[in-house]
This record gives structure tokens, C-alpha cells and sequence, in this order.
């Protein structure tokens, strides 16, 4: 064992495979700090400086937010030292995933360093589970939901024949992952508008991810169909000259059958069936822009 890595603790014996993959890193170029148990649930992990080009974000995570990127960077400078590590996988030679370090990652290349300081954990499917507590940029609901059907994707290939029920806490919500759908062929979709209700009604499935994802399409196609039918709605009031940014999600907020519902709810199906049906009856000359302003307020109350 290299004398140049400290043990933490320094009685113990980090287990053949950690110190095999510090050595991997060492063939790759980096430089290990140091082998220790975290101190939690006392799992061995690496502190180590990887070189900036092996170091990329994992392919199913939100994309790069420039804007926070740029924050973090102009930060970095004033403070001229880098103290926040990122989490690292080692996916193969010379190659390094970050679950949650993406804009910290970025920040340092802009910043020309040549080396990442790195926690690195020996198990890769741990990636998956500290997505779901990525709390680096607090995501919006579109990011969340394209994060989590990437994620999706991503586990489809690694353990198809496992279901959404095994993964629930790397997904978090089931919506998300119907979101995630409507968001990758719609990137401007009014996710927000739809989100409450299918909370309420969108559940893991217990199929395998590949049949999951067939019975996924369905679902958000169900919502395509209730989204086409508001557009129509709204563009009738346009026509009465109602237009309000609010105007969506009063309309959806007139024809959710799961208002009153509070033991038994609808299915999935039933759910959005009865939503369309109530918008493809709904009367636009029964609509007060009043009515539309003040359902807006007490929503923000």
C-alpha cells in the first residue's frame, strides 16, 4: 500500500477493493489523499485529485445551468480557493461520473484548473440515490422531471428487469417520471399546470422498467390529449378577450375531479378521462376575467 495515502481510521484495514481502485486512480493520473470511513454509515471512501478532463457529469441529470455555473465561478475567484469537493463513480478507465457536481465541475474548467478535488465512492450505483439528494441548484420542475427520466433510462439499460417500486427513492415522485416524457418532446410544456393532479393519481408501477416505460407513454399521452383540449379552451376565451397568465390553471382547476375527492380516489385512467371529457365541454362564456384574477390571488395567499 502507497505510504503516500493516509488511513482513516489508522487501525483499520480498508477492504482489497478500495485500495484496488485507488490504485486505478493512481494509474489514471490522479493522486489519492487519502482511504476513510465516512461517518455515517462508515462506508470506505477516497479523497482524491482527479485530472479535469475525466471528470464529466453522468449522462441522465439536468442540464448545466450557465447562469449558476457563472455564479459559482465568480465566487470561486473572489474567494481564490476551491473548498467543495465534488462526488465522483469511477465508470471505467480514465472516465469519472459527478451525480451532483456538474456546475462545480464546470466552473473549475472555466477557471482553467487541471485537477478535481473529488470524494469517490466505490459502489457506481450509489450515483443514482445522491441524484435524488442533489441539492446543489434547487431544480424547477422541468429539470427535476427531464432528470428523472433520464435516470430512468439510464437504469432501464443497467437493471432492466427490476420495476419503478425499486428505484422509488432515486425517482422520488412518480409524476416526474410521466413529466419527464411530455418535457423531452414538449420543452416548452406547462408542466406546473398538470403537476398537482398527477400527484395525486401517478403511482410507481411494479412492472419492469422497459414495460413501465410502454404503460409511461400512455400516461403522458393521456395528459398530450387534456393539454391539447385546454389549448382550445383558452384560445376560445383569447377570443372573448380573457387572457390572463393565470387562465390555465383555472381552467384545469374547474373540470379536476379530484377536488372533493379525499378517500377514494379515481385511477390514472378515470382521472384523466373525466378531465377531458369536462374540457371538451367546458363553456367558455360561463368565465369572468374577475373570476380568473381572483382565483389567482388566493392561490398565491
Amino acid at each position: 500500500m502507497s505510504e503516500r495515502w493516509g488511513i482513516f481510521p489508522a487501525d483499520a484495514k480498508p477492504p482489497q477493493s478500495v485500495v484496488g481502485l485507488a490504485g486505478d486512480v493512481e494509474s489514471d493520473g490522479g493522486a489519492v489523499l487519502a482511504l476513510y470511513r465516512e461517518p455515517v454509515g462508515h462506508a470506505w471512501q477516497i479523497f482524491a485529485l482527479l485530472p479535469m478532463a475525466q471528470v464529466q457529469p453522468t449522462p441522465y441529470q439536468r442540464d448545466l445551468s450557465a447562469t449558476h455555473a457563472k455564479r459559482l465561478r465568480e465566487v470561486i475567484k473572489k474567494l481564490d480557493r476551491f473548498i467543495d469537493p465534488v462526488v465522483v463513480v469511477r465508470h471505467g478507465p480514465r472516465e469519472y461520473w459527478t451525480p451532483n457536481g456538474n456546475h462545480r465541475r464546470d466552473a473549475l474548467q472555466k477557471l482553467k484548473a487541471t485537477h478535481v478535488p473529488a470524494i469517490l465512492i466505490p459502489e457506481p450505483e450509489v450515483a443514482f440515490q445522491i441524484l435524488a439528494l442533489n441539492t446543489e441548484k434547487a431544480h424547477n420542475l422541468k429539470e427535476k422531471s427531464l432528470e428523472v427520466i433520464r435516470m430512468f433510462r439510464g437504469l432501464m439499460e443497467e437493471a432492466p428487469r427490476k420495476s419503478e417500486e425499486d428505484f422509488a427513492f432515486q425517482f422520488e415522485e412518480a409524476h416526474f417520471i410521466t413529466l419527464g416524457l411530455l418535457y423531452e418532446k414538449y420543452p416548452r410544456f406547462s408542466g406546473s399546470v398538470y403537476a398537482p393532479i398527477l400527484r395525486r393519481v401517478d403511482r410507481f408501477l411494479g412492472q419492469t422498467l422497459p414495460k413501465a416505460l410502454e404503460e409511461r407513454g400512455h400516461r403522458a399521452q393521456m395528459v398530450e390529449a387534456a393539454d391539447e383540449a385546454l389549448a382550445d379552451v383558452v384560445a376560445r376565451l383569447k377570443k372573448r378577450g380573457i387572457v390572463h397568465p393565470y387562465v390555465k390553471n383555472f381552467v384545469m382547476a374547474r373540470v379536476n375531479p379530484l377536488t372533493r375527492a379525499r378517500k377514494t380516489l379515481p385511477s390514472y385512467d378515470q382521472a384523466w378521462e373525466k378531465i377531458l371529457s369536462s374540457l371538451e365541454k367546458f363553456d367558455p362564456d360561463a368565465v369572468r376575467t374577475e373570476d380568473i384574477a381572483r382565483a389567482a390571488i388566493a392561490s398565491a395567499a
